[in-house]
């Protein structure tokens, strides 16, 4: 038996001691905290025996005050790729074990190599996110460090998918990276991110802030809108990236994969045909009309706890992904504001991005008066809807199905925005006003001479809904292409979707548009 050859053993002991990151105690507190480490985050994620790695040997160059004197192989980032359901993906998992998992110039190195090569290869990129923020012993080179994935976040968007998964805290510059990306999930209880963080408060105002409460989940989930999902444990995180990568193709040039359904394409449910209460006052629920048109349990909603009067989300018709904008009139009647301005806005923009066709469910009274929104600028945010469907070329179907009064009518997919095809249910009220807002301006003085006031006002309501408001005049001049009943929109949709998959709607020649953010 011939003897090892000792370069050999030399390089199992490296890659060996690479895979201990911070070492044995490091680990241990690791999990004593309930948290996996980097690795185990890895290959949870990925496909078994799918994972390759890069640069695991390389170590940081060093600090002029010598703070960090240990150098783990590594550097406190795994980066390489992988395959999840058997397709590309390439991602980088930060390790806290070794100083935080805290950014230095060579993790960024790292990081900023992996995506390189995601870009090269037209694969999606993932990050794991755990970390301290910037390592202070590194001075600037950190800070130059960060601006380097965070050109690269802004120059990559658009062309490959990028997703963030934060897995433990996310402190200072380092949150500017997950913000530019498509799509971040958090961990309730475990994740937290924040530009200035409770120490750095502390020092400055003395007030003393609970992390959790300052940028926890529940906080970017309902309140900033920052983050698009949240889960309880890392296991669910890992879990769910899998399932939104399948809504997404690999790149801006592919389109999304398609899933074999097991539900039937001509499914009709009568329920939907009752669903719309007859009094235009009383709401009812969008999300179980989108549950009910969509392949069964498909729905993915985005942002469910942010700006609720609207639904984003992503799903499958007829096995093909598409993207859901809808109104919620059982929050706040379904009405347009500056929060759910900007929730329609960045998720029309991703599905433009990645090929994924967009139907829209209408029924919203318009904007949300009032002079706190006028002085936060709805005009802007409503613009930015308006941008970002006239800006989109992806096959664009909307469906009244009840309200569609003024702005929101028009910022909301309407037929002269580039929409394909507009749907309109029987119950569908289209117009620049409510009935009953209309003839307080048009009928004033009809109304006060009359002699019940009241029920004059009630006539001319039902006077002008009758002439005004219902789909039928609409239809006479073109703004909708089709009355359907309601049970036949799965149909009806999934068939016109198969009708514009070839769609070519090329932009007009230019550096790039000047959406009004």
């Amino acid at each position: 038996m011939t003897n090892e050859d000792p370069r050999i053993l030399e390089l199992r002991t490296m890659r060996a001691k690479a895979r201990q990151g911070g070492g044995a105690d490091r680990i241990a507190k690791q999990h004593a905290k309930g948290k996996l480490t980097a690795r185990e985050r890895v290959e949870a994620l990925l496909d078994q025996d799918t994972f390759h790695e890069i640069e695991p040997f390389i170590t940081h160059q060093g600090d002029e005050m010598n703070l960090a004197p240990e150098r783990f192989l590594g550097d406190g980032v795994i980066t390489g790729y992988g395959q999840i359901d058997g397709r590309p993906v390439y991602l980088y998992a930060q390790d806290f074990t070794i100083y935080g998992g805290t950014l230095s110039e060579m993790q960024s190195h790292k990081i900023c190599r992996i995506m390189d090569l995601a870009l090269r290869n037209g694969s999606p990129i993932i990050g794991l996110i755990d970390s301290g923020g910037a390592r202070i012993q590194e001075g600037v080179k950190a800070l130059g460090g960060y601006a380097e994935i965070f050109r690269r976040n802004a120059q990559y968007s658009g062309v490959i998918p990028q997703i963030s998964v934060m897995l433990g805290p996310c402190a200072g510059g380092a949150a500017y990276s997950p913000a530019l990306q498509d799509l971040i999930i958090m961990v309730e209880k475990q994740s937290f991110m924040f530009l200035t963080g409770p120490d750095v408060i502390k020092a400055v105002t003395g007030e003393i802030v609970d992390p959790e409460s300052l940028g926890g989940a529940d906080i970017h989930m309902a309140i900033s809108g920052t983050v698009h999902l949240a889960t309880r444990s890392e296991m669910d995180a890992l879990d769910l990236v899998r399932r939104v990568l399948g809504y997404f193709p690999s790149n801006n040039v592919e389109n999304p994969p398609f899933t074999q359904p097991e539900d039937d394409p001509l499914r009709m449910d009568d329920f939907l045909n009752n669903i719309v209460p007859v009094d235009p006052s009383i709401p009812y629920n969008m999300h179980e009309v989108i549950q009910t048109i969509v392949d069964k349990d498909s729905f993915l909603e985005l942002q469910p706890a942010w700006a609720r009067n609207a639904i984003i989300g992503l799903a499958r018709l007829g096995g093909h992904s598409i993207g859901i904008v809808a109104q919620e009139p059982s929050i706040m009647a379904g009405v347009m504001d500056i929060d759910s301005s900007d929730k329609i806005t960045r998720f029309v923009r991703m599905c433009d991005c990645y090929n994924i066709p967009i139907v829209t469910f209408v029924d919203s009274p318009g904007f949300l008066p009032g002079v706190a929104q006028e002085h936060g600028g709805v005009i802007r945010h409503g613009a930015k809807v308006l941008f970002a469907y006239s800006e989109a070329t992806v096959p664009k179907i909307s469906v009244i199905t009840r309200k569609a009064y003024g702005g929101a009518y028009v910022v909301m997919s309407s037929k002269y925005l580039g929409t394909d095809l507009n749907l309109a249910w029987p119950s569908a009220e289209i117009a620049v006003l409510g009935a009953e807002g209309a003839v307080n301006i048009l009928y004033k003085r009809e109304i006060e001479n009359a002699a019940d006031p009241k029920a004059e006002h009630k006539r001319l309501a039902a006077a002008y809904r009758q002439k005004f408001s219902n789909p039928y005049y609409a239809a006479s001049t073109g703004y909708i292409d089709d009355i359907i009943e309601p049970r036949e929109t799965r149909a009806k949709v999934i068939a016109a979707l198969g009708a514009l998959r070839d769609k070519y709607a090329p932009a007009p020649p230019r550096k790039h548009g000047n959406s009004p953010e």
